[in-house]
């Protein structure tokens, strides 16, 4: 059997990640008119206006808070709301009725949970992909090495719940490595899983590589060969009963274009 290599990685932020992948958006807008929005029909093609609501997974936040502010310098007048949590949480509240114009999940199963209720309007499509990490304390302190390392005594662990993509993926990771964990607790959503590492309420938590980088240097992040195991591809989709769907439209093709891939290439998240 071949052995993987196991490394640990201090990830640092550089200050304005956010910013400067708005700047560079800005820049390539006008080079980019066409792309994936050409590839949508009806109202999208027409200018976008009003509000769009997207509900996303936890940890597509800072990416897509960027493209939020992206689309309305784009589209003025506009303005993108987002509800952002645990995507099993939001696909709950969307098959009940909550308003909504885009979902964005992180894994096929809880984005199966609107489109088996018929809350879609068409087949939703990958956008992203995401791989796992172990973040632990400034320094590693545990030295934690591998995903086997999580089980050392009195080694606090913090895993997302198994009902949530973060914590089913992190369940596959485990069980690739044989191996049984009693966490301190488990968390709705991935970013409540990363906090309890920050706040130091934790010694390590099993989250993805995005909000790994994301944290700059309040966490330092162990990559772990199980992950490859348990990569999450993310889909998007328009909902049926939007409100708006012209602008859902728009801001899915953004999401999907070149611009798009950039930032979120840039937080870590893999192509589709």
């Amino acid at each position: 059997m071949t052995r993987s290599v196991r490394r640990t990685r201090r990830v640092l932020r550089p200050a304005g990640t956010g910013a400067a992948a708005l700047l560079a958006l800005s820049a390539c807008s006008s080079s980019h008119s066409s792309g994936a929005a050409s590839d949508t029909s009806g109202p999208a093609s027409s200018k976008p206006s009003g509000t769009v609501t997207v509900f996303a997974a936890a940890s597509l936040q800072e990416s897509f808070t960027t493209l939020g502010k992206e689309f309305e310098r784009r589209h003025p007048g506009t303005k993108v709301r987002f509800n952002f949590g645990g995507s099993d949480t939001l696909a709950a509240s969307i098959t009940s009725g909550a308003p909504a114009d885009v979902f964005a999940a992180a894994s096929p199963k809880t984005m199966a949970t609107v489109t088996d209720a018929g809350d879609a309007a068409g087949a939703p499509a990958t956008f992203v992909r995401n791989q796992l990490e172990i973040a632990t304390l400034p320094g590693n302190p545990g030295k934690v090495a591998s995903l086997k390392d999580l089980a050392k005594p009195g080694l606090k662990v913090v895993l997302c719940d198994k009902t949530v993509p973060c914590g089913a993926a992190a369940q596959k990771a485990l069980d690739a490595a044989h191996l049984t964990l009693t966490p301190v607790s488990y968390e709705q959503d991935v970013k409540s899983a990363l906090n309890k590492v920050e706040l130091k309420e934790a010694d390590a938590a099993v989250v993805y590589k995005t909000d790994v980088h994301t944290a700059g240097d309040k966490v330092e992040g162990v990559e772990f060969p199980e992950s490859a195991r348990a990569v999450n591809d993310y889909p998007i989709a328009l909902l049926k009963n939007s409100e708006n769907a012209g602008a859902a439209k728009a801001f899915i093709a953004l999401v999907r274009s070149a611009e798009g891939r950039k930032v979120l290439g840039g937080a870590g998240f893999l192509k589709p």
